[in-house]
């Protein structure tokens, strides 16, 4: 068995390698990592965990609760005391119960926003984010040496671990929306209530904001929030291509905007009074900006390679230290640990700021997007064309171009760092970088980014642009020298 964790976690086609035994398998070395004296045990600053007690949650997706169930086994086997959420739950929520309750790891069954065949494994540390890298690494040496010295899981027969307390089910919500509400200002929502709609895509989040939202006032009409396995035959992920339920929501009258969460509600996307997507770069800027210019907060701020440049240069505006990370939110998460972030995110929709845990939250930055909305008195639209007469324009596209081999990705860079053109689309390459793949960066601040997936067997082609068609040229040329190196 290969089991790799990627940016975040790892993932699998259910039945095919993501089976009941190899989940065992993956959950005993996790238990074996987290009792080894290489992990991490301090709290990072905050209280010691408790070296005995896990937190194990997950989604909406087929068996995922049965899965949740077999981890919780292997894990009260081991002798850990085992949290188990009552019900599907988003991932935010099932890190912050991590760190709220002082466990020392966190197990979330999910595959986050992929196709509903796949399901998987995220991995939590004590601080209530992703766990490291080298923690990652860690496991995977214990399972490869379980497998080769022959030996299976631990395993209890769950209603003696429940008998036993060793397996406790909880609601990761209580606690979560308490936090919640020290990060956003519900009274001032209450003051100018909004009617918008939620489409949770059948996944986590189902219910989560309507919920948090109530007695304010505001008029929610929540879509896709029943249980669906298949996800109505749709990647569960928050961009434009598979939002059309959440267009014809708004455009039918049902709000005067919309709020999107992934399959584990980790990403956040949305849509304005017209039915027009606002990715998350809009998003992120838009609460970088808020939260300096409204609320007066400082401190650094993080996004990752792929993520616009208007970040850049609205930290210019306001005087803020900006660092660049590879993707995956577990590098955003590193800073946060360290250091005084602001905000930190990245163009998947994964997005935090000051006071939450070092993790990516849909729910709390669709919650912060209703705040905005209701204390600047202006529609979303007003506030994004704003936004882009500030720091704009930019647009933005992104192509994933499906792998029938994996890709080198080390040999891929030598080649797209040697071949490096002096000019796209008519505009000069400044700069080029290979922090995480390849990105070319031009004289107008426009670029070009290519990188293999962490996730998933693709290669992404990123690209942001001045113009239209800045974008368009950017998106040939990396198409193009894509297909040499695929």
């Amino acid at each position: 068995m290969t089991i790799h964790f990627g940016t975040d976690g790892w993932r699998a086609v259910i039945s095919d390698t993501f089976t009941f035994s190899n989940l065992r398998m993956l959950t005993q070395a996790i238990a074996d990592a987290v009792a080894s004296d290489h992990w991490d045990k301090s709290g990072n600053g905050g209280p010691r965990p408790d070296p005995r007690k896990m937190v194990v949650g997950y989604d909406t997706r087929f068996l995922s609760d049965r899965y949740a169930i077999e981890t919780a086994r292997v894990l009260a086997a081991n002798g850990y005391t085992v949290y188990l959420a009552q019900a599907d739950a988003p991932t935010p929520a099932i890190s912050y119960a991590v760190k709220h309750l002082q466990a020392i790891a966190g197990i979330m069954i999910t595959a986050s926003h992929n196709a509903p065949r796949y399901n998987g494994v995220k991995l939590k540390a004590a601080y209530g984010g992703s766990a490291l890298p080298e923690q990652c690494h860690r496991v995977e040496v214990y399972l490869n040496d379980n497998e080769a010295r022959g030996r299976g899981p631990n395993l209890m027969d769950f209603e003696q671990a429940r008998a036993q307390g060793l397996i406790q089910k909880f609601n990761p919500l209580t606690a979560y929306f308490e936090h919640l509400h020290k990060l956003i200002r519900t009274d001032l929502i209450a003051e100018n209530p909004q009617r918008f709609v939620v489409d949770s895509m059948h996944g986590a989040g189902r219910g989560v904001i309507k919920s948090f939202l109530q007695g304010t006032g505001c008029e929610i009409t929540e879509i896709r929030g029943d249980m669906n396995p298949g996800f109505g035959g749709v990647h569960p992920e928050p961009i434009a291509r598979y939002l059309g339920a959440l267009a014809g929501a708004i455009g039918s009258g049902m709000g005067s905007f919309g709020l999107s969460t992934d399959g584990d509600a980790d990403r956040i996307g949305a849509m304005d009074e017209t039915g027009a997507f606002v990715d998350p770069h809009k998003i992120m800027a838009l609460a970088l900006k808020y939260l300096v210019e409204v609320r007066g907060m400082s401190g650094v701020v993080v996004r990752t390679v792929s993520t616009t440049r208007m970040i850049d240069r609205l930290c210019q505006r306001y005087g803020l230290k900006l660092y660049e990370t590879p993707v995956g939110f577990n590098h955003i998460a590193e800073h946060m640990l360290t250091e005084d972030v602001l905000i930190g995110g990245e163009e998947s929709g994964g997005i935090s700021f000051k006071g939450h845990i070092p993790e990516g939250d849909g729910p709390l930055m669709g919650l912060l997007l209703v705040e905005m909305i209701a204390v600047r008195r202006k529609t979303l639209r007003a506030l994004v064309e704003e936004l882009l007469a500030e720091v704009g324009p930019a647009f933005y596209e992104r192509t994933d171009l499906r792998l029938n081999r994996p890709v080198e990705k080390a040999k891929m860079t030598e080649h797209l760092v040697r071949s490096a053109p002096a000019e796209i689309g008519g505009q000069k390459v400044m700069h080029v970088f290979k922090l995480d793949g390849v990105k070319y960066l031009l004289a107008d601040d426009s670029w070009l980014l290519i990188r293999p997936s962490g996730t998933e067997p693709v290669l992404r082609v990123y690209a942001e642009g001045r113009t239209r068609e800045i974008v368009r040229a950017l998106l040939d040329y990396g198409e193009s020298v894509a297909a040499d190196v695929t």
